[in-house]
């Protein structure tokens, strides 16, 4: 173990974090812009005029006015800087500092991947990433280095090992292995070029499903191994592409095939710049004869080992939770749950009762929310319970000082028949947020359909 440790101190080609530093720069520019062209900034932090916010962080508000445009312009500057490497320490952490601030606003604008990116900005605050091939390295000559510690490289690695381990893992369901969603989400898209019409038939569900799932689980072993590295890194190119023309997700794809190189040697940049593909790695395998810590190294094993346990230890949280997870909500955030569920909703109505009168009457949810709000809201309970106090507070702005909102909300979790999800007699004003179990989320009870027959006859569909 200790000969192990010891090894994520020793120096290896700075190259793939030279790399790693432009092309993550690059997709992030790509990320902004999109914000930009599409008017996202004004849609999702200007026009809604209540904010879904995590536990903990109802502080973190968008800013005023057009502030929220000049943050966007601002992380696009600093990612400038962070592919030229140019003040590239206070530009990577005021990045991750500016990118987390917008992760954070709404819990509707949750994606996994901006989650990724997140940790990974956390990451390359302290990846020298600067040391070569930068303007840092032009105007500060004492920095430039064409090695880095093994650890850099490792960490990132371990970061881009997480969402591919637990995605996969959390896939060893009963809905994902009986083919939900896997097999509806597929019949919608019937209409792709060639392939489509195979879409609706059983095998080819089943390869899709257990294909999506197998990938997971063994990407990162087969791309470790270095017999079997290069046909891992073809395999999830083609498992990234297929991703980004079949499902609409944004940057994940090419974010995930970017990050997959990384599994290569670490010089492999400069072997391709030399037409040297073919050339011996030259990562170092052999041990140091140091076996010895100083204390700097020390400290950066602790904190590298509190990480680590961290971020292995998140993802687990959902089990501490009964039931699915997919249904409740509770737990499933920061656990890396890929696509593994779709919810659909039969009824939901917000009733606002007044004791001192006995009047009761419907609350209109979109006197609120935005409609993206509210479609986001009304599949996830822990949403609904922050938006009645929400609206209780509201309320008693105008005069209703005792107010009481129960909920029905009638559901269907991958395609079963809809149920209730909310127990409609509890009165939502009187529960406090939590992030210990709610026993006023009811349980899903209907199995899951195994046909598409099944599924569309559940949700009162016809056939098509």
């Amino acid at each position: 173990m200790k000969t192990l440790l010891r090894r994520l101190f020793d120096p290896v080609d700075i190259a793939s974090l030279i790399y790693f530093r432009i092309a993550f720069g690059l997709i992030m520019f790509w990320e902004m812009w999109r914000y930009f062209k599409n008017d996202w900034i004004k849609t999702y932090w200007i026009d809604p005029t209540f904010y879904f916010t995590y536990y903990g962080f109802d502080w973190v508000q968008p800013w005023p006015g057009d502030g929220m445009y000049i943050h966007f312009i601002v992380l696009a500057v600093l990612v400038c800087f962070i592919i030229l490497g140019l003040f590239y320490r206070i530009s990577a952490v005021l990045f991750f500092l500016g990118f987390s601030y917008v992760f954070l606003l709404d819990q509707t604008r949750y994606l996994n991947h901006f989650y990724l990116i997140s940790l990974i900005s956390f990451i390359m605050i302290f990846a020298p990433a600067h040391r070569s091939f930068s303007l840092d390295a032009v105007l500060r000559p004492n920095i430039r280095s064409n090695v880095a510690p093994a650890w850099t490289l490792w960490l990132l690695r371990f970061q881009i090992f997480m969402p591919y381990f637990y995605g996969g893992l959390a896939k060893l369901n009963s809905d994902w292995l009986h083919g939900q969603p896997m097999r509806m989400w597929l019949a919608d898209r019937s209409d792709f070029p060639v392939i489509g019409q195979l879409f609706t038939n059983e095998l080819f569900v089943s390869f899709f499903n257990y294909g999506g799932l197998f990938f997971d689980l063994l990407i990162i072993p087969l791309l470790l191994w270095r017999r079997t590295r290069v046909y891992a890194v073809i395999v999830a190119v083609v498992f990234h592409l297929m991703n980004a023309w079949l499902w609409n997700i944004g940057i994940f794809p090419w974010f995930m095939i970017a990050a997959t190189l990384m599994f290569l040697s670490p010089d492999w940049p400069r072997r391709l710049i030399r037409g040297q593909l073919s050339a011996p790695s030259t990562e170092k395998e052999e041990t140091t004869a140091k076996t010895r810590f100083n204390r700097k190294e020390v400290r950066a094993l602790v904190l590298l080992g509190i990480y680590v346990v961290i971020q292995l230890l998140v993802p687990l949280r959902h089990y501490l939770y009964p039931g699915k997870s997919g249904w409740t909500g509770e737990g499933s955030n920061f656990a890396w749950h890929m696509k593994l569920g779709k919810t659909f909703i039969a009824e939901l109505d917000f009733n606002a009762t007044d004791p001192a009168t006995g009047r009761t009457w419907l609350i209109n949810y979109n006197e609120y929310l935005t409609r993206r709000q509210a479609v986001d809201m009304s599949i996830k309970p822990g949403m609904i319970l922050q938006y009645v106090h929400h609206v209780a507070k509201d309320l008693k702005s105008k005069g209703y000082e005792d107010i009481e909102i129960r909920v029905r909300v009638v559901a269907s979790l991958n395609y079963r028949k809809p149920e209730l999800l909310i127990d409609p007699d509890v009165d939502l004003t009187k529960v406090k947020r939590t992030l210990l179990p709610n026993d006023w989320i009811m349980p899903v009870t209907n199995p899951v359909p195994t046909t598409r027959e099944q599924s569309l006859k559940n949700l009162g569909l016809p056939s098509r």
